[in-house]
């Protein structure tokens, strides 16, 4: 028999998991473009800048192989930004690739924002990521990139990796507004190496630098909805729910899942 003097208790809650909102992700995107911007703060995220400019260079060396072309020369500094030298290949599209491919990479962390196990299998490619541009520092750059990557290893084991997600968006804001990063250095810290926008205008010079900027963050902040919207329909497991996904799924189990949503779209499956 119930104690009629106990207070009533509240059942579980099994709802659906704290997902980004969009006050959340206006607020990341503010905290990034002062880490970003103030002097002194840059400093902190150097580790993650060198990521983000890293993969956009990779981006533009890759498509400038595939295009027939050679590289001559390729810089990654989180000071003066990225360079990267090309003789040959196909210039509009090399110049394309650096922004499409940080939109591409961010756009997944993203989605890893709103699943654990999307997040954890991610996060082995921020691993990577994060220790590849070390080769080219030598300074207390080293230190900053060993305490991202312990906290990436700590968040695995944080609230059954929630934390992890929040990781996961931090870096998919960071690559998916590249261009903002990329221009600020450039017209505010007066970066030696040019943006982009700047390129482009040079290749179709009827076209001035702040049309082209214009245009590729209106590209990327549509990828950002675009991604968000993606991972609101198609992520809706309960944290609970998730926790028993990221402890038992297996590699295979994610491939299907990223498939159906980057390709398939949220209304449909693929079979076990």
């Amino acid at each position: 028999m119930s104690d009629p003097w106990r207070p009533p208790i509240a059942p579980k809650d099994h709802g659906n998991p704290l997902i980004p909102t969009h006050d959340q992700i206006v607020v990341y995107a503010v905290v990034l473009f002062g880490l970003w911007n103030i002097p002194g703060a840059r400093v902190i995220i150097n580790p993650l800048k060198l990521f983000a400019i890293g993969w956009h260079e990779l981006c533009h060396a890759a498509l400038a192989i595939l295009t027939g072309g050679t590289i001559l020369r390729m810089s990654i500094d989180p000071t003066t930004g990225g360079h990267t030298v090309v003789q040959g290949g196909h210039p509009p599209t090399i110049l394309c690739s650096g922004y499409i491919g940080s939109s591409i990479l961010g756009g997944l962390f993203i989605l890893g924002g709103f699943d654990t196990l999307v997040a954890k299998i991610l996060s082995f490619v921020a691993g990577v990521g994060l220790i590849a541009p070390l080769s080219l520092v030598r300074d207390k750059t080293i230190l900053l990139t060993l305490c991202f990557e312990g906290l990436l290893i700590g968040f695995w084991f944080i609230d059954h990796a929630q934390a992890l997600r929040w990781y996961m968006l931090f870096l998919g804001m960071l690559h998916i507004l590249y261009v903002i990063w990329d221009i600020t250095d450039e017209k505010f810290f007066r970066k030696p190496n040019d943006s982009d926008c700047t390129q482009f205008s040079y290749l179709y010079k009827s076209i001035p630098s702040h049309v082209w900027a214009v245009f590729w963050i209106t590209f990327q902040l549509s990828w950002l909805v675009g991604f968000v919207l993606i991972g609101i329909a198609s992520f809706k497991l309960t944290p609970d729910q998730m926790y028993v996904e990221a402890g038992c799924g297996t590699a295979s189990s994610l491939v299907r899942k990223l498939v159906n949503t980057m390709v398939m779209g949220p209304s449909r499956r693929l079979m076990a």
